[in-house]
């Protein structure tokens, strides 16, 4: 809940506006697990909030520890389904660059309706969207796993977050608030497949959060072929939506990339994501494809890598090549599906 929000609900119950101050010092700074340790409220108020308002929903199925400190949750939501998220170590970017922040990919829905061809998370099909205290509570909670603070967020996790977009954009008014959990808007990325309409929208809303674009393909013959998401929204549209939002924001867009040997990897796919990526003036983060059970594709060779990453190069777009993290454990891009069996039972789809 936003405070205002909170005031009027207390209000309603006859208590005083400052119990809502309270009440958010102990969830977002004290980082309390019950209503019970918030020792300076009456018992009859605590009895009442946990009645109208469980202050946890979310637990956590099961943590999966890759090779290179990767770690994996898996979190049962309140009607039994799950969704993943991956807390990336520090010294570690999501492009693979070095950084000094701890990132958490999140989550925003239950599977995913845009079916991209080389994507894990939307073979089971969608099945709803996340709340923005589901998407909260995920930061909340990885942080009480790991038990250290996590700074630095992409939405890159199950689902498209521009198609949650009310409960997203409430979820990180939430999550930038001095009140809440006072994640910086420049440590918050939000990735889509290209929803040009929301993109819009995004440029509008208050928080200066970075975008990525899950792009993958530079001309729209190869993005249909991978992202059915084209079709509705081909990349002149896509583009002239980055185009706006690029008036409205100072920060550089980010071109997601993923590498699928013998679809997009070839020289003149290179070349025509340069004139893209100088379209906007944008950075390029090139992604190795990660191998998803089921699904046909396969990586390129580091020589094909390399050599695609050259032509961006002598071309000065900024890029990087990223490398994985959390492959081992199913966590890499692309990877994050919901298998049918968990610790404790099998998965509701």
């Amino acid at each position: 809940m936003l405070p205002d929000e909170l005031v009027a609900e207390l209000e309603s119950w006859g208590e005083r506006k400052y119990r809502a101050a309270q009440i958010l010092e102990w969830v977002f700074e004290r980082r309390v697990g019950s209503y019970e340790e918030m020792t300076n409220l009456g018992k009859e108020l605590r009895a009442k909030l946990e009645a109208a308002h469980p202050l946890q929903t979310l637990t956590v199925a099961k943590v999966q520890g890759a090779q290179d400190a990767t770690q994996k949750f898996l979190f049962r939501l309140r009607d039994g389904r799950y969704v993943e998220s991956v807390l990336i170590p520090a010294n570690t970017g999501y492009d693979g660059t070095q950084s000094d922040r701890r990132t958490l990919c999140v989550s925003s829905q239950v599977g995913c309706a845009y079916d991209c061809k080389f994507c894990a998370s939307g073979l089971a099909g969608f099945t709803r969207n996340l709340e923005a205290d589901e998407i909260v509570e995920q930061v909340l909670l990885a942080e009480r796993h790991a038990g250290k603070r996590i700074d630095n967020l992409v939405f890159m996790g199950m689902g498209e977050p521009l198609a949650n977009f009310t409960r997203l954009t409430k979820a990180l008014r939430i999550l930038n608030a001095h009140w809440g959990l006072n994640i910086g808007a420049r440590h918050m990325t939000v990735s889509t497949s290209g929803l040009a309409p929301q993109i819009r929208k995004l440029a509008d809303f208050e928080i200066p959060v970075r975008l990525a674009i899950s792009l993958h393909g530079a001309t729209d013959e190869v993005r249909e072929r991978i992202m059915p998401v084209n079709r509705k929204y081909p990349l002149a549209e896509l583009f002239g939506a980055l185009e706006y939002f690029g008036s409205r924001r100072k920060q550089k867009v980010t071109l997601e990339y993923i590498l699928i040997e013998g679809v997009n990897d070839a020289p003149e796919h290179a070349a025509a994501l340069v004139r893209r990526a100088r379209a906007v003036g944008a950075k390029v983060n090139l992604i190795p494809y990660n191998t998803v059970e089921g699904l046909p594709w396969v990586r390129p060779t580091e020589a094909v890598q390399e050599a695609f990453l050259g032509v961006l190069a002598r071309a000065g777009v900024p890029a990087t090549l990223r490398r994985e993290k959390g492959h081992d454990i199913d966590a890499a891009c692309g990877q994050l599906r919901l298998q049918q069996e968990v610790a404790e039972g099998t998965v509701v789809m």
